[in-house]
């Protein structure tokens, strides 16, 4: 039993908790709520695994944390077959520019994941969101080396799956719908225990998405409806 453990472990096919404090960089998620959950924040490089319904409002809880690394950094922000329309005049409204974004529509899910792989260790892209149909772990594993390679911080969208394998990244979140923001589960987290599941009223960030009384929905930014 101990050496298949071992075998499981250097396999990377075994996540192991601690409760032993690791040391990692981290740069802030811009909700205080979310910092303290995840003792610091989001990695500064590496995978973040995001398991959500497309269209719930996810892009909005990444968004303070690109802006602020904005004036820091003149690499690219990548996006990879996202799911609909990004509105460029929304993301300019949030003080992100055009020149810096890279949307890549690849003919195929292998050219999309090559393209993930390429462009994060490259070292040219600060972030990089993709949404891949499916993901194995071993190529979880290779978008894992070179995010840390090019030092990009790159959001990796899944459906969520009750059966899905625990991926070989930094962290994993599970996020759904409240009525003024997210619910956030933390799944897993690299060096540390998950703390369960607590929700970001977002409505101090963007009053006029809350959800109101006899008001129709607004589309999630930044997507926009197409047709």
């Amino acid at each position: 039993m101990h050496e298949l453990v071992e075998h499981l472990k250097h396999k990377q096919w075994l996540w192991q908790g601690s409760n032993t404090p690791v040391e990692h960089q981290f740069v802030s998620t811009g909700f205080d709520i979310l910092d303290s959950q995840l003792s610091g924040g989001f990695p500064t490089c590496g995978v973040v695994e995001i398991q959500s319904i497309s269209g719930i409002g996810e892009l909005r809880l990444l968004l303070p944390q690109i802006r602020s690394q904005l004036c820091e950094q003149s690499r690219l922000i990548v996006f990879i077959q996202p799911p609909g329309m990004l509105s460029s005049q929304q993301l300019a409204a949030e003080g992100i520019d055009a020149d810096r974004l890279l949307i890549i529509q690849p003919q195929t899910e292998q050219h999309a994941l090559w393209a993930a792989e390429q462009c994060a260790k490259s070292g040219a892209c600060s972030h990089l969101f993709l949404w891949p149909q499916q993901l194995e772990i071993h190529q979880a594993r290779r978008l894992q080396v070179a995010s840390e390679t090019g030092q990009c911080l790159q959001f990796v969208f899944r459906n969520q799956q009750a059966h899905s394998l625990s991926l070989p990244v930094n962290l994993s979140l599970a996020l759904s719908p409240t009525e003024y923001g997210i619910s956030v589960r933390i799944n897993k987290r690299k060096g540390g225990w998950q703390h369960g599941q607590f929700d970001i009223d977002m409505r101090s960030y963007w009053p006029d998405l809350a959800v109101k009384e006899r008001q129709s929905v607004v589309v999630p930014f930044p997507f926009q409806r197409q047709g």
